[in-house]
């Protein structure tokens, strides 16, 4: 009897063991969730750090993900562009909304309004530059709007500049209409299609002032340079005695990027400022590219052949701007790329076509043939911007 007790307080002993083990084990994890759970900004942030520093963000493939894409939805951004709004004027295949980048080598942060608007408090965050970074200021504004009640938000323009203000953080997502950065005569916001473009290469500080407090600064020029040749000045608008010359067109660019260099160098502290440059957005206007079709006109479909390139790309303006970033950096001023161009290369059917504002009648002609008119320079929203926003997002809140 007495052994028998004795196997049984044995037993006893061992399921003791047992359940105190395990009561220290579910101790233990409670105290990680309670610790992750308190410290998880950190945790994660530090995390995604890591991912940053060892992951080419910009080298991966376009995933479909109807699930959780897209970021938002165009009907409820109150303040969408009608040159963008393609499901507004009329497209019926929305799945260009619903393409997620994957890089190869890591993922990429997910937008979070919020934690973007926490790092924004009290400060301007501008994106100067034509029309395609006015689409991604565009694609911000509609990233943060839903996280902020309409009471609590307001748009300003005045004349170059644009200012979405988010009151309860006091912070400003601006746009600058500047797409040269130098002065030119294509400054004006609204009047700016003239025939002959001249730019005044040494001449920047007229639009700089706007950006001397910012504390993020996104710059993009290259669409308003795709010609052989430009106008340059050396003078002034106002002055009869100006010195006009015609210049071939990379030798005024890398002009132009000096300039604006120099500017940075001896206007902005690169303790406080972020910056960030925009390779060029490709356009889609050569379907013989992708061997279908005269132009983005009807196409639905990314291209899925890695590393296509097309003809309106110029390699040789990308390594103008690289060179002038380089060169920055051993005078102490980083500049960020976001190298869009080769995944923006496969989105080819990401473009407004004819699903925007027609800003102009259009002719007899051009409703004959749709594809004559059809926009393939700027892109859809929600789309392919949000992705570039994306990349924006993980440097400023991630980095």
């Amino acid at each position: 009897m007495a052994k028998k007790h004795q196997i049984v307080l044995g037993i006893w002993g061992i399921r003791s063991s047992f359940r105190s083990l395990i009561a220290l084990l579910v101790t233990i994890l409670i105290i990680t969730a309670v610790y992750l759970s308190q410290d998880s900004g950190k945790f994660f942030e530090n995390r995604t750090n890591v991912e940053l520093s060892q992951c080419n963000l910009f080298s991966g493939k376009w995933v479909f993900d109807n699930q959780s894409y897209p970021l938002y939805k165009e009907k409820e951004c109150t303040y969408m562009s009608d040159q963008l709004a393609c499901e507004k004027f009329g497209r019926k295949d929305l799945s260009y909304q619903n393409w997620r980048w994957q890089p190869h080598q890591c993922n990429l942060p997910r937008f979070n309004a919020t934690a973007l608007l926490e790092r924004l408090r009290n400060k301007r965050l501008i994106f100067v530059g034509d029309s395609l970074n006015r689409g991604q200021w565009v694609s911000m504004v509609c990233l943060v709007d839903s996280a902020i009640p309409p009471t609590l938000k307001s748009m300003h323009t005045n004349e170059s500049l644009s200012t979405f203000k988010a009151t309860e953080y006091n912070a400003s997502i601006e746009f600058y209409w500047a797409p040269l950065l130098v002065e030119s005569n294509s400054d004006d916001p609204l009047n700016h299609r003239v025939p002959n473009r001249t730019v005044r290469v040494k001449a920047i500080e007229k639009h700089a002032r706007h950006w001397t407090d910012a504390d993020i600064l996104v710059f993009d020029s290259y669409l308003w340079w795709r010609r052989p040749t430009m106008k340059v000045l050396w003078g002034s608008f106002e002055s009869p005695d100006g010195i006009y010359k015609e210049v071939e067109m990379l030798r005024v660019y890398e002009m132009a990027l000096r300039t604006w260099s120099d500017w940075l160098e001896f206007h902005v502290n690169p303790n406080k400022t972020q910056l960030f440059f925009v390779s060029m957005s490709p356009t889609h206007e050569s379907g013989e590219d992708w061997g279908d079709g005269e132009n983005c006109y009807s196409e639905t479909e990314p291209l899925l052949k890695e590393e296509f390139w097309g003809s309106d790309t110029d390699p040789k303006t990308m390594r103008v701007v690289e060179n002038v970033l380089d060169d920055l950096k051993t005078r102490g001023v980083d500049v960020q790329m976001l190298n869009i161009t080769q995944l923006s290369e496969y989105r080819k059917e990401g473009h407004p076509s004819i699903y925007r504002k027609q800003w102009e009648p259009l002719t007899e002609e051009q409703i004959s043939d749709p594809s004559s008119y059809a926009d393939c320079i700027h892109w859809c929203l929600p789309g392919v911007p949000d992705v570039w926003n994306e990349f924006l997002y993980a440097y400023i809140v991630h980095q």
